[in-house]
């Protein structure tokens, strides 16, 4: 499919893959698959890209865990993550773009929360503040959902970035978390 090993699929590949695949498309029917595929409209299909439009949104359970993470990303709970919102808890001092004087610690910060805007301004076509909204935040890991099969997983993935506690409420989820958690050492 991947005809120039670019890791990508263009227009092209991805129009004779479809006719390989005897995909009983029309040319349109191609086009308007292609656009939905191509989130950030480069032009090609990137494997994450892909996988986002396979695998839809979050499901109940992993959308709750990235509202409660937001919830606690979210320091004066105005529904909006900025710098403000970063004080205090993430200290750039260390960072090494600040410790070679490249960059100044807000910079910095301020590109820690373009990193959850970008997927989300991708999809509607708007620009970073540094402002970090729900949606956004929900769209971020919406993508990185799209790449992780298991719920448990994600589940821990969540608990561990964002220290939550975990809302274990079936023996199996209750087991997976005993099975988690650090022996106490011994004397």
């Amino acid at each position: 499919m991947d005809d120039n090993d670019s890791k990508t699929l263009s227009r092209p590949e991805f129009e004779k893959a479809c006719r390989d695949f005897k995909a009983e498309l029309s040319s349109e029917d191609v086009l308007t698959l292609f656009t939905a595929f191509d989130i950030n409209r480069d032009g090609s299909i990137q494997y994450d890209e892909f996988l986002r439009v396979i695998r839809g949104d979050l499901n109940e359970t992993r959308k709750a865990l990235v509202l409660k993470a937001f919830e606690r990303f979210d320091k004066n709970g105005d529904g909006v993550v900025d710098l403000e919102d970063l004080v205090g808890t993430y200290n750039a001092a260390r960072h090494p773009a600040v410790l070679e004087g490249r960059k100044t610690q807000e910079q910095v910060l301020a590109e820690f929360l373009e990193t959850f805007e970008t997927h989300h301004n991708i999809l509607f076509d708007s620009v970073s503040n540094h402002q970090v909204t729900r949606d956004e935040f929900v769209e971020y890991y919406t993508n990185v959902s799209a790449s992780i099969d298991d719920d448990i997983y994600f589940q821990q993935m969540m608990i561990n970035a964002w220290r939550l506690q975990p809302e274990v409420s079936t023996a199996y989820e209750q087991r997976v978390w005993a099975v988690q958690q650090p022996r106490p050492s011994r004397p």
